[in-house]
């Protein structure tokens, strides 16, 4: 039996605040809603991904998609969480983003409906004295002091906050009044950090057009293990964009998610139904040596974001690399996998040693290094343990133009002849 609407965002973890009062509300009408995301960069992260899996659990209900692009809003700079006020960003590099989010939406909504907007179309035009009076007006200053990041901004040890950033929320707030009246829509999803700014369109809407809306935003995503917002590693952010985070090492972040929060993000992160979900689930805890949930997690994200030739491909490399399996099987495409990651070097067959190959790769430090390696059998290549005589490449050892060089259990170097 299928989910309605707010069932299936309870069952995923996607409730949180909202102004409706009951969310069965959701089920009796489909709407148009919108969700938007600034251009801030040129790629989305996985914390935009989970707002992005929630909108989408709105379409697959039938809903009416507008996604926007925040060209106006994205030339300010959204102040709410930061201490500081942000650097301005130049129409050509704002430019570059939105062009880079909006490649991401056709990824991500992949086979849905939906319509993406700019919301520097409609600023664009509009003067200032047209914005005071129409919007400005309406807007009671209490309301706009009231907000925490002002608040915090505006105290004696706080970096203060120019009048640009102050009227950020107005700016956005006009997207959901101008989007109601062109377009119908009548709900804005948001990620949990956005309920202010959201408050400020609903509000607008009432005063200015006499009408309803509402805001469903997503809970903040936490690391069970660590207590953290999800998706913040040591190196960083993890982003939807190949040139951030490479493929091979934005599936190794969902291959190593933990355990405590795993099947949390199998919910929010992939299109997988239920009863997928909990077979899935249910083989993990029998088994959780084997991390079936990660595997499948990895995977099914993978291929959301990059498709699914290359979720196979790096599945094979991680798989070939720690799982034990077949070397023979990698392919072309498994290698350029590979080769955005691990060290590589040149070499000949017959003619390179492969003392000088652990030098140059970084496998060792010196050729006495090298040579203690070899004579402990702590070198490995395609996976077979190196006999202790052998110091060149040969034909046997070539799959596909390469070779992967390997010392101990996971310090690995790929080799291009």
């Amino acid at each position: 039996m299928s989910m309605t609407l707010s069932e299936e965002l309870s069952w995923r973890g996607f409730v949180n605040q909202t102004t409706f009062k009951d969310i069965t509300e959701l089920d009796k009408e489909t709407r148009t809603f919108y969700w938007g995301v600034d251009p801030s960069s040129d790629s989305m992260q996985i914390g935009n991904l989970a707002a992005g899996m929630m909108a989408r659990c709105f379409m697959e209900h039938g809903y009416k998609a507008i996604l926007l692009v925040g060209g106006a809003t994205g030339l300010i700079g959204d102040p709410d969480g930061k201490d500081d006020e942000r650097e301005l960003k130049s129409l050509d590099e704002v430019a570059k983003n939105k062009a880079g989010i909006a490649a991401q939406y056709t990824k991500v909504f992949s086979g849905k409906d939906f319509e993406t907007v700019d919301n520097y179309d409609w600023f664009k035009g509009l003067g200032y004295l047209e914005f005071l009076r129409d919007v400005g007006k309406h807007v009671p200053m209490r309301m706009m002091l009231g907000r925490d990041f002002v608040q915090s901004r505006l105290k004696e040890d706080g970096a203060g906050i120019s009048y640009a950033e102050f009227s950020y929320s107005l700016i956005q707030g006009y997207d959901f009044l101008h989007l109601y009246k062109e377009k119908g829509a009548t709900l804005q999803v948001c990620g949990a950090d956005q309920w202010g700014n959201s408050i400020a369109g609903v509000d607008l809407i009432r005063r200015i057009a006499g009408g309803e809306a509402h805001i469903w935003s997503l809970p903040l995503i936490i690391n069970k293990a660590t207590g953290k917002k999800f998706g913040k590693t040591e190196d960083g952010a993890i982003w939807l964009d190949e040139n951030k985070t490479s493929i091979y090492k934005f599936y190794q972040f969902w291959l190593n998610a933990d355990d405590e929060g795993v099947e949390a993000y199998l919910k929010i992160y992939t299109l997988l139904q239920k009863d997928e979900i909990d077979s899935v689930t249910e083989e993990f805890k029998h088994n959780p040596q084997e991390r079936k949930a990660q595997k499948t997690l990895a995977y099914e994200v993978t291929k959301l974001v990059h498709g699914s030739v290359r979720a196979e491909a790096v599945r094979r490399v991680s798989e070939t690399l720690f799982g034990g399996a077949a070397y023979s099987e990698l392919t072309v495409d498994d290698f350029a996998v590979l080769k955005q990651e691990l060290p590589q070097v040149h070499a000949v067959v017959d003619d390179t040693t492969i003392i000088s190959t652990l030098v140059k790769t970084g496998l060792s430090t010196s050729n006495s290094d090298a040579r203690r390696m070899l004579e402990s059998s702590a070198v490995y290549i395609n996976g077979e343990q190196l006999p202790l005589n052998k110091n060149t490449f040969g034909n046997k050892n070539i799959i596909n133009g390469h070779a992967v060089l390997r010392v101990g259990k996971n310090k690995n170097a790929l080799i291009q002849f």
